[in-house]
């Protein structure tokens, strides 16, 4: 029997310490957890430390059902942690904790097979500030289908906010994601961005990196979407936010699960995804039971 193609989630699986208690997080993770939630098979590629920490992330991935093999056991490392605080309109500021088990993402000769018959790859820009980790990504890039997606999901969270990785990285990517602050630093190297210019960021973002496809996410304004030369926008809806961490992550997932499956058009597999992230947002943490 065929195995089914995977979806690959490369990059940090760590414990978002919140206010509340802690979380499991990370986005690659977040999104492969939402993924696997909508039935989307896939294989989070991370590292753990060997710690109680980490043994209670095994605890929760083998719970939930999502495999292991590609993850990386560190006893040298820990499991990484990010110490997250929540404004009063559920934003969040993050500090990142250096030199921990997903740092180190090595590839092993199973998870190259896995990655030969991957459907889509998702990698984020937090991981790669470790040169080991962007290394991997290029073998994994090498072997994989021609066929299958890159989806670049951009995280700049200073001081690991490269712009010119970012921007280089973005060429390889089917699928590029960020927000719109990060879009117009990418673009326009600008602090702030403008409300309502996300069609023009996004259709120079696809110029310049030859990317097909580009969504910016606007917070409670909504998403937009470049495809195939044409742009889609959907508006947010209000919801009571207890805090956004994960949100993009939901809306993301539930995005790529659609593409995927090409079971929706491209304008309304923006709306389920953008509704998907607003009820992440109306929960505690980044991975809400379903």
């Amino acid at each position: 029997m065929n195995r089914p193609r995977p979806v690959l989630c490369f990059g940090e699986i760590l414990w978002d310490f919140l206010p509340r208690g802690l979380f499991p997080g990370g986005a690659p993770f977040n999104v492969g957890y939402h993924l696997h939630q909508l039935g989307i098979p896939v294989q989070p590629l991370s590292g753990i430390g060997r710690d109680k920490l980490g043994d209670e992330l095994v605890r929760r991935l083998r719970d939930w059902q999502i495999s292991t093999d590609g993850v990386t056991f560190h006893a040298g490392l820990p499991t990484g942690t990010v110490v997250a605080k929540t404004a009063a309109n559920g934003d969040a500021t993050y500090t990142i904790t250096p030199s921990v088990a997903w740092d180190q993402i090595l590839i092993s000769e199973d998870v190259i097979r896995l990655a030969v018959n991957a459907r889509a790859i998702v990698f984020g820009s937090l991981a790669l500030r470790s040169p080991v980790n962007r290394t991997s990504l290029d073998r994994l890039d090498e072997v994989m289908p021609a066929d299958a997606w890159r989806v670049f999901d951009v995280n700049l969270r200073p001081p690991h906010d490269d712009l010119d990785l970012v921007r280089s990285l973005a060429g390889r990517a089917t699928l590029l994601k960020l927000n719109a602050e990060e879009a117009a630093r990418v673009v326009l190297n600008a602090d702030q961005e403008e409300p309502g210019s996300e069609e023009a960021l996004a259709r120079a973002l696809s110029l310049e990196c030859g990317c097909p496809s580009v969504c910016i996410t606007a917070g409670s304004r909504g998403a937009g979407l470049l495809e195939n030369g044409t742009w889609h926008w959907e508006d947010g809806r209000p919801v009571d936010v207890v805090d956004t961490i994960g949100a993009g992550d939901a809306f993301l997932a539930r995005l790529l699960a659609h593409l995927l499956e090409q079971d929706r058009s491209p304008a309304e597999s923006l709306a389920s995804a953008c509704r998907h992230g607003e009820w992440v947002a109306s929960q505690f943490g980044a991975t809400p039971a379903y």
